[in-house]
């Protein structure tokens, strides 16, 4: 039996009464919810509000408090970069507006407008900065609208990646960066966060870097014209979540015993994906273009599933909207994936030899604008298996089913696998 695994990231919003799944027209996903297991899923646990990557790596069936090492190098890998251990550091970048006078944040994005040939041009005015301390230098490398990948390097000492992010939005607890309930709108400084050498190195050069960047960035012609335009200048780079190795982990596929693809929009998903050796699908980035770039991931997921096992399916979609409090951008983004990839699918593959499994990655409420602690919905359709006749699939309903409540999100493929194969 074959498995398309599909995660709407930040498409949960708790178990609140106003929710994007229960307003959302669906009718793909609410035609099998009858016929689903559903359930609850703390993607790493209680308390926990995830970031996307330690949430990636959890609900894939791996123990991020066991594997995981920072977003930074799986932001890396994905971005076709690697790190040379020891030396090198890596951090997942935001470019955002600042008043470089204050340090204080204006958008942590930067009006969302910035495109990604924009950020290229920016990034390559900082690539190869000379840091003048510690034989230290910086790469740098733009991926998909305001996002990037910041490289902080030494030619000839050791670094290390336990230093705090300058993003204020994220704190670090251990190595998992969580989404900060509160802070204040201002560049944090970066510090080290244990007492060796490495960490402060590491934390004196990207201080540096931070400062060195505001100063190009403020004047750089680009910049300059989307001010003149009406647009937030994109004049410094927020730093998170490094790490100074990647994770060693056992291949998904040698964990399951199943051959294991993946269609991702990111740079961290295929990043992840790649370090677990799944077969990744090349896609273009994300156009905007709903109907345009959901049918392209039709077609990959539908050649994937004739070779492959599982077929991991990761949509940003809703995740964005989630983070600007958009109530009605969040609807209308699960309904165009609903619209242009569910039904679609539904209607070209063949359901009595095919589960499905449907859930978030994290919850981003409407209502807060950022990560949260909420569990987020899980429906598991496997044919043969009776469901649990929701019409629905949504938070409220999930919160009844008889999958009950998965405390941690690498159990969640076990617990899958096992009904499927009670059912072969």
């Amino acid at each position: 039996m074959k498995l398309i695994y599909l995660v709407l990231d930040g498409a949960s919003d708790g178990l609140i009464e106003k929710t994007a799944l229960k307003a959302a027209y669906k009718p793909g996903l609410d035609s099998i919810a009858p016929k689903s297991l559903c359930g609850l899923m703390y993607t790493i646990g209680k308390g926990i509000a995830p970031e996307s990557d330690s949430a990636v790596l959890s609900i894939l069936g791996y123990d991020p408090h066991k594997y995981y090492t920072g977003r930074g190098p799986l932001e890396a890998l994905g971005a076709g970069m690697r790190i040379r251990e020891g030396y090198e550091v890596a951090f997942r970048a935001n470019f955002a507006t600042v008043d470089p006078q204050t340090m204080r944040i204006i958008d942590r994005r930067c009006g969302r407008d910035l495109r990604s040939e924009e950020a290229k041009e920016l990034a390559e005015a900082l690539d190869g900065m000379d840091l003048g301390t510690y034989d230290g230098y910086v790469r740098v490398k733009a991926t998909i609208g305001h996002r990037a990948v910041v490289i902080i390097g030494s030619r000839s000492l050791n670094l290390s990646g336990n230093v705090s992010n300058t993003d204020p939005a994220y704190v670090k607890k251990g190595l998992i960066s969580v989404a900060a309930k509160s802070y204040e709108m201002k560049v944090s400084k970066c510090e080290p966060l244990d007492d060796t050498p490495e960490a402060s190195r590491t934390a004196r050069l990207t201080n540096i870097f931070t400062r060195k960047a505001i100063q190009i960035l403020d004047e750089h012609p680009l910049n300059l014209r989307r001010e003149r335009e009406g647009r937030l200048k994109a004049n410094a780079v927020l730093l998170r979540d490094s790490g100074d190795r990647l994770p060693r982990v056992e291949p998904i596929g040698t964990k399951f015993n199943r051959s294991f693809s993946a269609i991702v929009e990111m740079p961290v998903e295929k990043g992840i994906a790649r370090l677990l050796e799944m077969r990744v699908a090349e896609a273009p980035p994300p156009t905007g273009v709903r109907a345009k770039d959901y049918a392209i991931r039709l077609e990959a997921t539908l050649r994937l599933l004739k070779e492959n096992d599982v077929v991991y399916v990761h949509l940003k979609g809703p995740d964005e909207p989630g983070h600007d409090g958009d109530f009605q951008g969040k609807v209308k983004a699960l309904e165009d994936i609903d619209k242009y990839l569910v039904i679609p699918l539904l209607g070209r593959i063949d359901l009595d030899s095919t589960a499905i499994l449907v859930t978030s990655d994290h919850s981003t409420p409407w209502t807060l604008r950022t990560h949260s602690d909420a569990p987020v919905p899980v429906l598991l359709y496997v044919p043969g298996v009776k469901g649990d006749g929701f019409n629905k699939f949504c938070e409220e309903n999930c919160a009844k089913g008889s999958l009950g409540l998965i405390e941690h999100g690498w159990l969640l493929l076990p617990k899958v696998f096992e009904v499927m194969k009670e059912k072969r």
